[in-house]
């Protein structure tokens, strides 16, 4: 469950903390107080956008933090240690946002900085939002399908995910023979000068790396008088009477000083002799390499006329000789496709009748699972709505067969009958937005003891209804509680009475002029107050306090029963 929410510098919440429980919170006070803000608050811990227009005037940033406390074995734990974050079952969880007004956004779960998909991949796991406006989400059909496959869970999830695997390959297969059938006469007639080209490239002989070498060699021949006369001065001018023999004498000098006088020029003696080993070693090697020294001009020819060569075919092929032999072998590979275009176009055809007779035997499968599924969801449903004041409604998820999709060869809909009698229509033809919003109820308390979300939040999902389908809402959230924490927030004085926990966002302007909202959890008189508020209206009475007192006792008397 959430244990606790920070909120600071959040649009006009100025700095908030919030303990909560376990079972139905309700959120109330006047239109305009702030209640979404909280709302807002919880989506950017689950991942949510955010922007610089939510931190309040004249802040640098706002920041939010939720502290949640799950049982182990919960699914969010499998996802941080596969993200890579560290985290105890045995402790808190702890999950904090920031957002700057630079627009940036940084993301902390337990300290360690997450990225916002990170984020938004955890969040999915600890709160499930239903805005004002989501039931209109009933209204697109492509999503009837995705909640059904929900509510047919693991019996289904292993097989649409082997289904979607053979799906991508079946799709690429199908890509490849058609790319092979639109084969053009003018990449046909390419085939001649593949053939050239390869032909071409084929007897260059060519080697990796091969024209690197080739400059180098052909800078050394070019230059090869001026190596060996460098070479041969530099020889004599230590093997002439001023090199080599010149420090022979210097250390012959040193080591008469040495016998007389050792203490001082010993050092420098040894400093001369491994002078003179090293110059020695030098001109040995300087004689072997002047002799070394080729002088060729049949080679030298033979090197420029490669590298015309080389630099003939990197003109037309590649910048390098490894982008030539690339070169090399995509169209080697194309020319191999052309010239058996037929053979693997019977191939790849019958490849891909392979492939799509496995596709529709699982896709059968599915259907099957999904007929399952559909007669179940929609008594769910049925027994969810009865609950809801809408006794003597019919619910029927239809599903059609349609085309190999990605997920299988089923279309769903949600048909709705409120009126005995009449066969069941889509729900955009005959739902009203309190009915919508009582169907999404009913699905979200189904779901809530599927997909285990500790965290449910309501956003005036009783709006468009009143009178005894309001109560049956507010009994239904009380309930839903039972399976997880439910926040709600409302308008309704039948929903506000059933809270476990009643909580009142309350806007006022300071004295400097600015505006802060604060959060109060609602007990005894205050309680009764707040009720007496939504009842009367602007003047509170004490009939009206009378009234709300009786209301919260009927509702005390409806949740112990």
């Amino acid at each position: 469950m959430l244990q606790e929410l920070s909120i600071r510098n959040l649009a006009v919440i100025e700095n908030i903390s919030v303990e909560f429980h376990q079972g139905f919170h309700v959120l109330t006070g006047e239109t305009g107080a702030g209640k979404s803000i909280v709302i807002d608050a919880l989506a950017l811990i689950a991942g949510g956008r955010g922007s610089a227009d939510m931190i309040r005037h004249g802040c640098d940033r706002a920041d939010i933090e939720a502290v949640f406390d799950l049982p182990s074995g919960h699914p969010v734990w499998e996802t941080l240690r596969r993200l890579g974050i560290h985290a105890e079952e045995e402790e808190a969880l702890v999950i904090r946002r920031e957002l700057s007004q630079q627009g940036k956004s940084s993301s902390r779960i337990n300290g360690q900085s997450v990225t916002l998909t990170m984020l938004r991949e955890v969040g999915e796991h600890l709160v499930n939002i239903h805005g004002q406006h989501e039931h209109q989400s009933l209204l697109r059909t492509e999503r009837h399908l995705e909640w059904l496959d929900q509510y047919a869970g693991d019996v289904i999830a292993g097989l649409k995910l082997e289904y979607q695997e053979k799906y991508d390959a079946y799709l690429r297969i199908v890509r490849e023979r058609r790319e092979l059938e639109d084969t053009s006469r003018q990449q046909v007639q390419m085939l001649d000068l593949y053939r050239y080209q390869l032909e071409e490239i084929a007897d260059a002989r060519l080697k990796p790396g091969e024209d690197e070498a080739l400059q180098e060699e052909k800078r050394k021949l070019s230059h090869s008088e001026k190596l060996a006369e460098a070479a041969a001065e530099a020889y004599e001018l230590l093997n002439g009477p001023k090199g080599l023999p010149a420090i022979s004498r210097a250390i012959s000098k040193l080591e008469e000083i040495v016998k007389v006088d050792p203490g001082a020029v010993q050092p420098l003696l040894e400093q001369l002799q491994s002078a003179y080993y090293g110059a020695e070693d030098v001109v040995f090697q300087l004689r072997g390499y002047r002799e070394g020294i080729e002088f060729n001009p049949e080679r030298l020819a033979y090197l420029e006329e490669r590298l015309d060569l080389l630099y003939g075919l990197k003109r037309k092929y590649g910048e390098t000789v490894a982008d030539i032999m690339a070169y090399k072998e995509r169209i080697q590979a194309e020319t191999e496709k052309l010239d058996n275009r037929e053979e693997l176009l019977k191939a790849l055809t019958e490849k891909e009748r392979i492939v799509r007779g496995e596709l529709v035997e699982l896709a059968d499968v599915l259907s099957g699972i999904r007929r399952d599924a559909a007669k179940s969801l929609s008594q769910a449903i049925v027994n969810e709505l009865r609950d809801l004041q809408m006794e003597r409604t019919a619910f029927e998820v239809k599903l059609e067969k349609t085309q190999l999709t990605p997920t299988g060869t089923d279309v769903a809909e949600f048909l709705l009958s409120t009126n005995p009698g009449e066969p069941p229509k889509p729900l955009a033809k005959i739902a009203s937005g309190g009915e919508m919003s009582r169907v999404m109820l009913a699905l979200k308390a189904i779901f809530a003891r599927i997909d285990r979300i500790p965290v449910l939040v309501f956003d005036e999902v009783d709006t468009g209804v009143s009178g005894r389908a309001a109560q049956a809402i507010a009994e239904k959230l009380s309930r839903l509680s039972a399976h997880c924490q439910v926040f709600a927030i409302t308008h309704l004085p039948q929903v506000a009475c059933m809270a476990d926990h009643p909580y009142e966002i309350r806007k006022q302007v300071r004295e400097d002029g600015r505006t802060s909202t604060s959060v109060r959890e609602l007990v005894g008189a205050d309680r009764v107050e707040e009720l007496a508020r939504m009842l009367g209206g602007v003047e509170v009475t004490e009939k009206t306090r009378h009234h709300a007192q009786e209301m919260l006792v009927l509702a005390e008397r409806q949740k112990n029963a």
